[in-house]
């Protein structure tokens, strides 16, 4: 380090923990204390010289020159930060040159540099309002953000109450209950309408936290965080508002499928009604030449009137079903009210050349629901099958009579089944899945409802209603329900409806 040492007029004792440098007027080494000396080989520097900061010439020169101890001079020696302290001996020309290792405090320094800088780019930039208040509400200090939501500058707030700043109606009577809540729980929320100070009203919700002495517990100061929610508030107004329109909408969609439904189950009896007429008139042109046609007029306006009646009915328990109101259940014996039906549709079945056969449990099945609604279900299921069997007849341009087959049953599982199979054109699993789709239809005149206010009816009656491909072409419509009673006194063999009744 040195080749020979050179008298000092310093002293540099061993014992001393700090390092210690003797320099001559050019920033030469002159001596080292041990404490120098074992940093030099911690730090594995070659010379006691490097361990000085990098412009020691000029800092010896100038406590030379200026008689005074030039202090906290940085320096890093490996993870190590050093303060420097020159004091000059003017007479001999020499620096006494001593070292504090200031690394904790230095970074002790900078940390708390940076979150000061972090604390000041948050405070000074966020949209929140933070403050701090008196136990009685007065404003201590406040955020840059209290001019944007209050209209004051913090320089302002301070020393004022907040009953001067919140004005509102019933905001007095909030923030005592805030002030209350705080006192009891140390955290309180509240949101308030109060009016800005260029008169216009905002919504803002402040959580307030208590700071309490650490002996007595009192609240000695509250710090406030306050969020402008006007945004928010006039979104939900307007959702709410929305959701009215909506439901207003949905009222009158539903109206429009219940006009629709009502048209469409009408559309059956109505059709009766005018057959019968139509029949009427033509055996009345032949009632002077042929006076048996005066009983076929009056089953005809027998019938008129009860499909009249049936109408009305039907539509009475549409609104009633469609508005969930009570039904009608009772006890209903499946193979009678099929056998009823069939004779219903028997007429519309023979002017297109359809057959109905029934196929009935032996059991005699009964069920929970319904019958007039029943009823239409099946009579709809039975006309679509009617049409499925004109349509394929007249692809295959043939004459040939075609039958549905309306059957009931009990299943292994005690379900209780019926039955409506068609010999018409059938469909594809997709054409399945979309013909109980309400207003999905293939018919040019079809309204798409009757298949998706069956399935509506049925499912109302705790069953269900699908659709499979028959075994011999065609479709099989199935109604499905949990088996309840059997009738075994009722047995019933399996019959055909004499295509003459």
């Amino acid at each position: 380090m040195m080749d020979s040492p050179s008298p000092t007029v310093f002293s540099l004792p061993d014992a001393d923990p700090q390092p210690g440098i003797v320099l001559d007027s050019a920033a030469r080494v002159l001596e080292a204390n041990r404490a120098a000396r074992d940093l030099c080989r911690i730090a594995s520097v070659a010379d006691v010289g490097d361990l000085l900061p990098v412009n020691s010439v000029a800092l010896v020169r100038s406590a030379l020159d200026q008689s005074r101890a030039i202090e906290a001079v940085e320096s890093s020696i490996s993870t190590r930060i050093l303060l420097w302290t020159f004091i000059p001996d003017h007479v001999s020309g020499q620096v006494l040159v001593r070292a504090r290792d200031a690394t904790s405090d230095v970074r002790m320094q900078q940390d708390a540099t940076r979150s000061n800088r972090l604390y000041r780019l948050i405070t000074e930039n966020t949209t929140d309002l933070i403050s701090r208040h008196a136990p009685d509400g007065t404003f201590i200090d406040a955020t840059p953000a209290s001019w944007r939501l209050l209209g004051y500058w913090p320089e302002e707030l301070r020393g004022k109450p907040l009953e001067d700043i919140f004005q509102g109606n019933s905001v007095a009577q909030q923030l005592m209950e805030t002030r209350n809540r705080l006192r009891d729980n140390g955290y309180a929320t509240m949101t308030v309408e109060i009016v800005h100070r260029d008169s216009s009203k905002r919504w803002f919700e402040i959580s307030s936290r208590a700071i309490r002495e650490t002996y007595t517990g009192a609240v000695i100061e509250v710090i406030s965080v306050t969020r402008d929610i006007t945004a928010r508030v006039e979104s939900e107004k307007s959702n709410r508002r929305l959701a009215d329109e909506l439901a207003h909408a949905a009222r009158l969609a539903t109206m429009g499928e219940l006009a629709s439904s009502i048209a469409h189950e009408m559309n059956q009896p109505l059709a009766t009604i005018v057959n019968f007429a139509s029949a009427s008139q033509r055996y009345l042109k032949n009632a002077r030449s042929n006076p048996d046609c005066l009983e076929r007029v009056d089953d005809g306006l027998h019938k008129i009137v009860h499909h009249a009646n049936r109408a009305s009915e039907v539509i009475k328990r549409l609104r009633a079903f469609l508005r969930k109101g009570q039904k009608r259940t009772a006890p209903i014996s499946l193979n009678d009210l099929v056998t009823n039906v069939s004779h219903l549709c028997q007429w519309e079945a023979e002017k297109n050349g359809v057959q109905i056969t029934e196929k009935l449990a032996g059991c005699a099945p009964i069920i929970t629901a319904d019958p007039v609604l029943l009823e239409q279900v099946l009579i709809n299921l039975i006309r679509n099958g009617i049409e499925a069997n004109v349509e394929s007849r007249e692809g295959r341009n043939d004459n040939k009579p075609s039958t549905i087959v309306i059957r009931t049953c009990v299943t292994e599982a005690r379900e209780t089944l019926i039955e409506v199979t068609d010999e018409g054109p059938g469909l594809d699993d997709q054409g399945i899945r979309q013909m109980f789709q309400p207003f999905y239809t293939s018919k040019p005149q079809g309204l798409g409802l009757g298949l998706s206010m069956s399935r509506s009816i049925i499912e109302g009656f705790g069953g269900f209603l699908d659709a499979c491909p028959a075994r011999e072409g065609g479709l099989s419509l199935i109604c499905r329900f949990p088996a309840t009673f059997c009738n075994k006194n009722k047995a019933a063999k399996p019959t055909e409806t004499d295509p003459n009744d």
